[in-house]
């Protein structure tokens, strides 16, 4: 049995894999861009100059790079028997839709989605060995 537990957020993720009694731990990187949009206006002045935010510009780029570090989550647990998503936001929610979008027999294979917040190294791989053995 390949059981794994995947927490993860926008920054990165910590895949615990377990095998024949054995963990392993890998982490993957996200390499999505934080975006700081600057705008507004420009100055004090009743219609002055004004700069215009392109919200939807960065909304898009940080989804096609979401896009782009799911596949190389996916790469990473298709030989998964079985899996369990950890995290303390909505990326792992994201993480399972996308799943079902586009990798439907990894999707089938999750077993649960969980909020929780951030977690050392050592309590990701607690939480994976007890969601398993419980």
């Amino acid at each position: 049995m390949k059981n794994i537990g995947i927490w993860l957020d926008k920054e990165k993720a910590h895949l615990v894999t377990l095998t024949k009694g054995k963990e392993i731990f890998k982490t993957i990187p996200s390499g999505l861009d934080f975006f700081n949009p600057k705008g507004g206006s420009g100055t004090a002045l009743k219609g002055g100059p004004q700069d215009v935010v392109q919200d939807s510009k960065y909304l898009e780029r940080e989804k096609q790079q979401l896009k782009k570090y799911f596949q190389v989550i996916a790469k990473h647990i298709v030989n998964a028997d079985s899996l369990v998503l950890f995290g303390p936001a909505g990326t792992n929610e994201k993480l399972k839709e996308e799943l079902k979008i586009s990798y439907p027999k990894i999707a089938a294979k999750i077993k649960s989605t969980k909020k929780v917040d951030s977690m050392t190294d050592n309590q990701i791989i607690a939480l994976v060995r007890d969601f398993y053995t419980s």
